[in-house]
């Protein structure tokens, strides 16, 4: 299976926010925005893995900006970590308001981790990643860090049972 670059996969959507995604004070919804967010993670996994992919965990979901009614918000998504069969996703969505002359702002950030799946709904072997720079490598290593720290804890709350 022949490995692919961090960017073969990567994707940005962009949205405007509407009334039906906020609440009557004109604040958009959380859930709305890691519905895209989960939107954008499963293209990157699946341009990736180019079979069916499914969410696993979101990590580290980090509000740091609020988005209301009108505003632009757009969502970065990249891999960061690729395991057999997993695939950690770094998700960027920032918010600009298009009715000022000011750039745009990063609203939330996260990891999504989508395993690929075969026809049966069995978990599939993925590609491998290519890491051609600085910043993919140190996103691998953390990324590798979480997979690790999460595979700990399943084998704990297994022994637990």
């Amino acid at each position: 299976m022949k490995s692919k670059s961090v960017n073969y996969s990567e994707v940005i959507m962009s949205n405007v926010m509407l009334p039906q995604h906020a609440n009557p004070s004109g604040n958009v919804h959380g859930g709305e925005i890691m519905k895209l967010m989960d939107s954008a993670a499963g293209v990157v996994a699946r341009r990736h893995a180019r079979t069916n992919v499914v969410t696993a965990r979101v990590d580290k979901l980090e509000f740091h900006h609020p988005i209301h009614i009108g505003n632009v918000v757009t969502c970065y998504g990249k891999l960061s970590f690729v395991g057999r069969s997993s695939m950690e996703v770094s998700v960027t969505v920032t918010v600009e308001d298009v009715s000022k002359d000011e750039p745009a702002k990063t609203a939330l950030t996260s990891f999504f981790t989508l395993v690929a799946l075969d026809e049966n709904g069995k978990p599939q072997q993925v590609p491998s990643l290519e890491l051609s720079n600085e910043e993919e490598r140190r996103l691998f290593e953390d990324g590798q860090q979480r997979y690790l720290a999460y595979k700990q804890l399943g084998k704990k709350a297994s022994d637990i049972r």
